[in-house]
C-alpha cells in the first residue's frame, strides 16, 4: 500500500477525489484530508505520505508555494496537482513536467497520473519553481497619462477595446482610459496572464468578469454591469473551454 494526502480547499471535491481513490486505486490508502496547505504540510510531516494530491488555487497559499515550505532533499513524494486551470495555463505543467489533473477529474487521467508516478520518480522543486514562474501573470501596466505612466492593476480590468490606433481600458469601477497603443501591444503584454482572452480583433476580457454566454448572434459575452461584449465565430470554442464544462 502506498500512502496519499488530499489537500483540497473545497469539500465536495475532497470528497469525490477520496471515493474515486478508494474506488479505483486499492493500493492507494488515503491517510488525511486538508483544507489548506498549511494544514497539508502538517499532515505531510507527520504522515510521509508516498503521494500528495495538491489543489493549486486556495485561500492564502497557492499549491505551487508548496517549495516555500521544504528543501529539496524533504520533497521525496510525488506530487500530483488538481486544477481548473485553463488550457493556456495547463501548458506550464507540461513543460515544466509536473503530473497534473484537470477538474472535473477524469477515472481514466488518475489511473494514467498513478501510473506515471509509479514507472518514475524524479525531483519535483525545480519544475514547481518553472511552473509557478510561468504561471505568474503581470500584476500591473503602465500606460501613458500626459508626462506620466499610469499602473493599472490588471485584476481591475474589465475588457480592452481597439479603436484603430488607440486602446480603450475599461476599468470595474466604471472609470476607462484610453491610450495611443495598439490592442495587440496589451495581448503581448497579457499573454503570460490566464485571466485575459482575446475573444474578438477588437476585445480582449478578463474572464473573470464573465457572467454569462450566448452562442446566438454571433456569439456574445455578458460581463459584470450588464456589458456585452461580441465573440468571433472561431474564438468560440476557445473561449469555452476556458471553463469548466459539466458533462451529460
Amino acid at each position: 500500500m502506498r500512502k496519499a494526502i488530499i489537500i483540497e480547499d473545497e469539500t465536495r471535491a475532497q470528497i469525490y477525489l477520496k471515493g474515486i481513490i478508494e474506488m479505483h486505486i486499492p493500493t492507494i490508502e488515503i491517510c488525511a484530508v486538508c483544507d489548506d496547505l498549511p494544514s497539508g504540510i502538517i499532515a505531510i510531516r507527520k504522515h510521509k505520505p508516498d503521494l500528495v494530491f495538491l489543489d493549486i488555487e486556495m485561500p492564502k497559499y497557492n499549491g505551487l508555494e508548496i517549495v516555500n515550505f521544504f528543501d529539496e532533499t524533504e520533497l521525496n513524494f510525488g506530487i500530483i496537482f488538481t486544477t481548473a486551470y485553463n488550457q493556456y495555463a495547463i501548458q506550464a505543467f507540461k513543460t515544466s513536467a509536473l503530473d497534473y489533473l484537470l477538474k472535473p477529474i477524469d477515472v481514466d487521467e488518475l489511473k494514467a497520473c498513478i501510473n506515471r508516478y509509479e514507472t518514475k520518480q524524479k525531483t519535483i522543486s525545480e519544475n514547481i519553481i518553472k511552473a509557478n514562474q510561468l504561471l505568474q501573470p503581470n500584476t500591473k501596466i503602465a500606460i501613458p497619462d500626459g508626462n506620466n505612466l499610469l499602473m493599472i492593476d490588471t485584476k481591475d480590468i474589465l475588457y480592452l477595446k481597439a479603436d484603430n490606433s488607440y486602446t480603450s481600458i475599461h476599468l470595474k469601477n466604471g472609470k476607462t482610459h484610453v491610450t495611443s497603443r495598439f490592442l495587440k501591444n496589451f495581448e503581448d503584454h497579457l499573454k503570460n496572464n490566464s485571466n485575459f482572452f482575446r475573444c474578438h480583433k477588437s476585445y480582449i476580457i478578463n474572464i473573470d468578469y464573465v457572467k454569462s454566454y450566448s452562442k446566438s448572434n454571433g456569439g456574445t459575452i455578458i460581463l459584470d454591469n450588464h456589458i456585452e461584449i461580441p465573440v468571433s465565430q472561431d474564438k468560440s470554442e476557445e473561449l469555452i473551454a476556458f471553463f469548466n464544462k459539466i458533462e451529460r
